[in-house]
């Protein structure tokens, strides 16, 4: 999600009713200053899209790199719509941060391949507590209120294509067709 114009909105047009949706939020503990900003931000763009209070079920997590095992406790045994998964990882002098966005920028998109679900990613990559403040409610906006938008908006689209599947007969596909992949060794590797 692009910071320099906060063009979201504008890009994205309006965001659909959540009326009828429900959600999970995974929270990061790490840089809760940051974090609470992200879920107020997420949370209040949930209940403008009209989604009620009581389909919002938030869960922490000690760190961002949790967040992605969070997220699948969402998807395995709640019967949420969508995640929004929001952290905030902090440059520092060490490879860490590298490690630690890398982590769940893989585990957030794998998981969402797995489980057939949409998963907002709501997470700031930032240099310093500025630029992360200035994106979790400050001038730049608030990032968890754009994931929340996401998070609607990939819902949305789900839905739609259910709608359009079932209008076609029912085709759904359960999983990707499997793929032959050349293998380090010269052989074929099968991947779904």
């Amino acid at each position: 999600m692009a910071t320099g114009l906060n063009q979201f909105a504008k890009m994205n047009g309006e965001t659909p009713s959540a009326a009828n949706m429900r959600f999970g939020i995974v929270v990061a503990t790490w840089n809760s200053n940051v974090t609470e900003r992200l879920l107020e931000g997420a949370i209040a763009g949930l209940l403008k899209a009209g989604c009620h209070e009581s389909n919002i079920s938030v869960k922490y997590v000690p760190g961002t790199v949790e967040l992605t095992l969070g997220a699948q406790f969402f998807a395995e045994y709640t019967d949420v719509d969508a995640v929004i998964v929001l952290g905030c990882v902090i440059q520092g002098d060490t490879r860490h941060f590298d490690f630690v966005c890398q982590s769940v920028t893989q585990g957030v998109t794998q998981l969402m391949i797995s489980w057939n679900m949409p998963i907002a990613f709501g997470v700031l990559t930032t240099d310093n507590l500025e630029q992360a403040m200035d994106r979790a409610g400050g001038k730049l906006g608030n990032k968890g209120e754009e994931a929340a938008a996401t998070a609607i908006q990939m819902v949305a689209l789900q839905n739609e294509m259910d709608l359009a599947s079932e209008a076609n007969g029912g085709i759904h596909r359960e999983s990707a067709p499997t793929i032959n992949t050349p293998s380090r060794d010269g052989g074929n590797n099968k991947v779904n």
